[in-house]
């Protein structure tokens, strides 16, 4: 295995190695408009994706941090990028390039004074695994087995410098405004900058596990508070398969639909109850086991949702709503996606827009049961994204639409769909008794 020995922390040092990947990806276009010459071009563009997704990722994974955790989204989202990406992105959840022993020991002599061999029975010093934010090592303390996640070094300070690294390339990309892109880059800095405190974490994972410890075939992690600090983490060590690996021991049906189940039921009562929700549904932060139930880890990404905007947000999926024209209206107002400002034509456009996808990214609420193995229903969603970005009326405005809270929150229910998707389940999702209190707040 190859290790890290040292992550890149000042912007000028970041910015290089970001425009040095620039120049590889330039490097391989140059090859595949040769080889397209000699060779059939869906072959040579299949190896320019490959070769592009290779050099990238090997960049941001060096990069660790804000940079990896972009590949670590776009490794959900099926449908922006050629599947030699996402398939190479998707290392990004628990597969990056380890750091070292030394700066392990480095970082725990800083945090504890100690070497992490004189705080527990047992350490293994070669990283478990890695990801975007930190890494994890197996212990022993006390006959307990646990997981240690380490944090690298310079993370924090790195995430400002990255996104401004970012920034002009999404206002290209997006074709928004730098003031209508604030919003939203605040957005993700600050959780961002909540993902680099472990004292954080380790308070919302403690709060959000014993909320939910009553929900059926979930477990979690507990936590222990003298061994952890603003950079380190100590847990137990949970059994489990990632999804990935657990597909490939063919579980039955039933167990695939009780494994769905859970996870529904656990957004579900985080989003309706707790009003704060687990954002980061990617798979490297989930366990299954043969007996379909699902371990929950890493609470570092946490969206609390406003009350307002909840009442809202979940308003759109209501057919009460979606029915009356006038309490539409006031809903898409609120959620900031239309603007008094519109032109009529354009108003009309995005409403439509908004309306057809919110109707078909509501449809597994509308029927007591819904199967998401429909691959017909997945793609459709991919189909109308792409067909909404395509839209030239829709391009030609620069103002960004939708409130900055739906960023998480959006995020967070297409990484549940995603893995419901993959896990080929069939579960129950009709609408609730929260509907009842959302329909009255909405008409107020």
């Amino acid at each position: 295995m190859k290790y890290q020995e040292k992550i890149a922390t000042g912007r000028a040092e970041r910015t290089m190695q970001f425009l040095g990947t620039g120049a590889k990806v330039g490097g391989n276009y140059l090859k595949y408009y040769t080889k397209k010459l000699f060779q059939d071009g869906d072959e040579a563009k299949e190896e320019l994706h490959q070769n592009n997704a290779e050099d990238i990722y090997n960049s941001l994974t060096e990069l660790k941090g804000s940079a990896l955790k972009v590949a670590q989204m776009l490794s959900l989202d099926k449908g922006i990028l050629p599947q030699a990406y996402t398939q190479k992105f998707a290392l990004s959840q628990y597969s990056a390039k380890p750091l070292s022993g030394p700066l392990v020991t480095k970082t725990f002599q800083k945090y504890f004074g100690k070497k992490p061999q004189a705080l527990f029975d047992e350490f293994n010093i070669t990283a478990n695994n890695a990801a975007s934010i930190g890494q994890v090592h197996v212990a022993k303390k006390d006959g307990k087995k646990l997981a240690v996640k380490i944090q690298y070094p310079g993370i924090a300070q790195s995430i400002e410098s990255d996104l401004k690294i970012v920034k002009p390339i999404a206002k290209k990309m997006f074709q928004i405004s730098e003031k209508e892109m604030m919003k939203y880059l605040v957005e993700v800095q600050e959780k961002l900058q909540e993902e680099t405190d472990y004292e954080i974490e380790l308070r919302r994972s403690k709060e959000i596990s014993e909320a939910c410890s009553h929900l059926p075939n979930l477990f979690f992690p507990n936590y222990y508070k003298e061994l952890s600090s603003k950079k380190i983490l100590t847990m137990d060590w949970l059994e489990g398969q990632h999804l990935d690996e657990f597909m490939k021991t063919k579980p039955s049906q039933e167990i695939r639909n009780q494994i769905g189940q859970a996870l529904w039921d656990f957004y579900s009562y985080q989003i309706h109850e707790l009003q704060a929700v687990h954002a980061d549904p990617h798979p490297g932060n989930f366990l299954f086991t043969t007996e379909g139930k699902v371990g929950i880890l890493d609470f570092g990404c946490v969206k609390e949702v406003p009350l307002d905007f909840y009442h809202y947000y979940f308003s759109l999926i209501l057919p009460e709503t979606q029915k009356d024209e006038q309490v539409l209206n006031k809903v898409m107002q609120e959620l900031e996606m239309v603007f008094d400002s519109d032109t009529p034509e354009l108003r009309r456009v995005f409403k439509e827009a908004f309306q057809n996808m919110t109707h078909l990214l509501s449809l597994p609420f509308h029927s007591p049961r819904f199967d998401f193995g429909n691959k017909e229903y997945i793609n459709s969603i991919y189909a109308m994204s792409e067909e909404i970005s395509q839209n030239t009326v829709l391009r030609k405005s620069k103002e960004a639409r939708g409130s900055r809270h739906m960023l998480y929150i959006n995020r967070t229910y297409f990484g549940i769909y995603t893995m419901l998707h993959e896990l080929g389940a069939e579960i129950d999702t009709g609408i609730g008794e929260w509907a009842k209190p959302i329909i009255a707040a909405v008409k107020d």
